[in-house]
């Protein structure tokens, strides 16, 4: 069963959080790639909170590295944090290596503090 995947933008605070509800896969990455696009390059820290995100597989992934090259390459101090709480979700990041590549936190408040 495929799930709609739902996309919130939060830019009310210093560093923007983009919420992810739902799968991420090949119907749904171009949504996720075309709302992470709209983050401003200036921006030091981005937030993507998965925390409900129930499915990711290596189009997500793919997205999420595109994200994360254009936020290192444009600032060296430039930091993309994500918040993954879901075993299934941190296995597929522990598998690729991603998790050490990324800064992973379990909640909001952690990935904020850094």
């Amino acid at each position: 069963m495929h799930e709609e995947l739902q996309v919130f933008f939060d830019r009310s605070e210093a560093m923007p959080v983009v919420r992810v509800v739902g799968e991420i896969d090949l119907a749904t990455a171009p949504q996720l790639s075309a709302r992470l696009s709209e983050i401003p390059a200036e921006a030091r820290t981005v937030i993507i909170d998965m925390s409900e995100v129930t499915f990711l597989d290596s189009t997500g992934l793919s997205v999420l590295v595109a994200t994360w090259k254009r936020f290192s390459e444009a600032d060296e101090r430039g930091s993309f944090r994500l918040v993954v709480n879901r075993p299934a979700v941190q296995r597929v990041l522990d598998v690729t290596g991603l998790a050490k590549v990324f800064g992973v936190f379990a909640t909001l408040e952690q990935a904020k503090a850094g």
